[in-house]
């Protein structure tokens, strides 16, 4: 685990550094309250951070301060070291968002001994944050494909289409779905067409743009929300998605190799219309058919038409 130590003493500093790096810290320096700040400031900031009171820019207490203030997802312990051991010194030290207080001259092992309660903190708020990391990935990724589940997915493209009223710009939707799937899972078993599954929403979610949203709709749908894109603009992002999955056998274990296809459907919401999602995804859903049915691995695109007309 990293630790700071700023201290403006370099004697002061090897002291501790010598200490820390015993008992198995990596150790991070700074000689003063800025930069000690500055260090502290950054996304690889250490967790730990043993300072000195008194220190020329700003003082340990005032970084306490700015640490306190500026917030974040990591929470940093702090141990201030000072010469000042008398009560309002430590109820200063502490107001100011310090954990712990040490007193000059210290003992080694009364040091080692403070830092424990430090480190398990850390520890403790590493694995809450990893857990609730993982609650999150399970309520909104797909666990096979790794793009966005099916209520996700939803929610942005509700998202997508009031962004783009707001901005008075189209918003291209596309409805994927696999050619003839179930004869590959009958064939060659559900591994196999889980594989499959995991490599097509891998080629989707690298032949779209970095802001287009790629979801799995359901089974072997995919759905696919352009932000900017009119429907001219969306029926070609669509044939390149259905040539990136034609154009490439599937290799997949055992030395199968598998040809598949997949048929698109799309739609797009015109700049200055307005539309729920479930009625541009009936668009789409109405193309996907049509391409199913004048012979599948191909783009149909309907144009947008309001609900009733």
């Amino acid at each position: 685990m990293r630790v700071l130590v700023a201290d403006d003493s370099a004697i002061s500093r090897r002291l501790l550094e010598a200490a820390l790096t015993k008992w198995g810290f990596e150790v991070v320096i700074a000689t003063d309250g800025s930069q000690a700040w500055e260090c502290l400031r950054t996304d690889s900031a250490p967790r730990l951070a043993i300072l000195d009171w008194m220190m020329p820019g700003l003082s340990g207490p005032e970084v306490c301060r700015r640490v306190r203030e500026s917030g974040g997802d990591r929470y940093t312990y702090i141990l201030l070291v000072t010469s000042r051991g008398q009560r309002e010194d430590v109820i200063e030290g502490m107001e100011a968002g310090a954990d712990d207080y040490l007193t000059k001259p210290f003992d080694q092992n009364e040091l080692k001994v403070r830092l424990g309660p430090g480190r398990r903190i850390v520890e403790l708020q590493d694995a809450l944050f990893a857990a609730q990391t993982a609650l999150r990935e399970q309520a909104t990724v797909d666990a096979l494909t790794r793009l966005w589940n099916r209520r996700v997915i939803l929610e942005l493209c509700d998202r997508e289409i009031e962004r783009a009223r707001r901005e008075h710009m189209p918003v291209g939707v596309v409805l994927g779905d696999l050619d003839r799937f179930k004869s590959v899972n009958d064939t060659h078993g559900h591994l196999v067409g889980d594989a499959v599954l995991a490599e097509v929403a891998a080629r989707l979610k690298a032949s779209s743009r970095k802001y287009d949203d790629v979801g799995r709709y359901g089974g072997e749908e995919f759905l696919l929300i352009l932000p900017g894109c009119d429907g001219a603009s969306a029926e070609c992002q669509a044939e390149r998605l259905r040539l990136e999955i034609a154009g490439q056998r599937f290799e997949c274990a055992e030395g199968v190799s598998i040809d598949l296809t997949c048929s698109f459907g799309v739609t797009a919401l015109p700049a200055g219309e307005q539309a729920q999602s479930v009625d541009l995804i009936r668009l789409a859903d109405s193309a996907l058919l049509h391409a199913k049915q004048i012979g599948r691995n191909t783009v149909v695109q309907l144009p947008f038409t309001r609900p009733g007309n």
